[in-house]
């Protein structure tokens, strides 16, 4: 998994943070040996914060994956919340299942095999929280289908702003008006520059990870 940020600052949060939960541990260590991209626990534990501030009951991620960002959320939700989970490969909302059945929680599940959009729609809001996460070319497009189901004070937030299928300093030069490198750096810089100038959101850029947007509704 890419990163962005330098063996300083990552050495220090290795050594600040405390070891994730025994289940994520074990997804952490699963992502790694299958090779399959996950958030990591510095994002995680950031992601889980989120929630908690947002006093999050609902969650949807548009992208999931084997659940790992889900395990996260999943721990900041009352009893009575709710997490949407979407991918496209049923096999990995298995694997999913196979590890949020674990945990210590009676939040409820829903896995959504298909295309994330479609489900979004599917479901009524609000939601307190929203993960974007899937193909970048529709990131835009999710932030424009889940601003009138985001609760007033909601938080959107956007992975591999800098890394991942892109490079920070291509993303950059791309902001600054160069032309894109790729339809991935294309894509990214155009959901910065959306959410950035958008009147309704108040956007932080995050350099955890892979680079994550934090986009509160204000609006």
């Amino acid at each position: 998994m890419s990163q962005v940020l330098d063996s300083t600052v990552e050495a220090f949060l290795q050594a600040a943070n405390p070891a994730p939960p025994p289940v994520l541990e074990e997804m952490t260590d699963y992502g790694r040996d299958q090779n399959f991209p996950v958030v990591g626990p510095d994002v995680g534990r950031f992601l889980r914060v989120v929630a908690r501030l947002a006093d999050a009951s609902r969650v949807f991620e548009f992208g999931s994956g084997f659940g790992y960002s889900g395990a996260w959320f999943l721990g900041a939700l009352p009893d009575d919340g709710e997490l949407v989970l979407t991918d496209y490969d049923e096999e990995n909302l298995e694997t999913a299942e196979s590890f949020l059945s674990r945990l210590d929680t009676d939040a409820t599940v829903h896995y959504e095999t298909g295309d994330a959009m479609a489900t979004f729609e599917a479901y009524d809001g609000p939601f307190d929280v929203v993960l974007v996460d899937h193909e970048k070319s529709k990131y835009v497009d999710a932030l424009e289908d889940l601003r009138g189901d985001l609760a007033p004070g909601g938080v959107v937030v956007a992975d591999n702003m800098m890394a991942g299928p892109v490079e920070p300093e291509a993303v950059t030069e791309a902001l600054r008006g160069a032309d894109p490198v790729d339809d991935h750096t294309a894509s990214v810089a155009r959901y910065i520059e959306h959410v950035r100038d958008d009147p309704e959101f108040e956007t932080a850029f995050v350099p955890l990870g892979e680079g994550v947007a934090v986009s509160v509704k204000t609006q």
